[in-house]
């Protein structure tokens, strides 16, 4: 049987204060990082096998190749920037140095995330929808 009086106690040690709530936050940030550079490696890793495997068929494609290790590329940066976003929300009280280093890293990584994205598919992300053959009206998203 359990003693009420040391399972009150127990709980009282698990107390949330704002110290433990910013380490989960902090902790939470780190994960996400982790999780970003895991999406990039694991993406380079299956397109190169991939890659290598239709080499071997004789089907290979350079093309493939770089918009499937782009697309992973892509993915891990949007990981790794919400990691900074959520270490930036997660101090007490932030600075403006320490907002306006998170605007610059967004700034950068969106910038590398358009250019990747001209780079893979020929075009500005934000015109990938006028550019779908089934849209009826130009300038019109498609239909679902």
């Amino acid at each position: 049987m359990i003693d009420a009086v040391s399972y009150t106690a127990s709980l009282m040690q698990l107390s949330l204060t704002p110290e433990n709530i910013r380490d989960l936050i902090n902790l939470a940030g780190l994960v996400i990082d982790v999780a970003g550079v895991m999406v990039i490696l694991t993406g380079a890793a299956v397109s190169t096998l991939l890659y290598l495997a239709n080499v071997v068929n004789g089907s290979s494609s350079l093309l493939v190749y770089r918009k499937n290790v782009g697309r992973s590329l892509l993915l891990g940066l949007e990981f790794l920037v919400g990691g900074d976003v959520i270490r930036t929300v997660s101090v007490a009280h932030p600075e403006l140095m320490d907002v306006i280093v998170l605007a610059m890293i967004v700034v950068i990584r969106t910038a590398m995330s358009w250019a990747m994205e001209v780079e893979l598919d020929g075009r500005w992300p934000w015109l990938a929808w006028s550019a779908t053959p089934n849209s009826e009206t130009p300038g019109a998203p498609p239909a679902s």
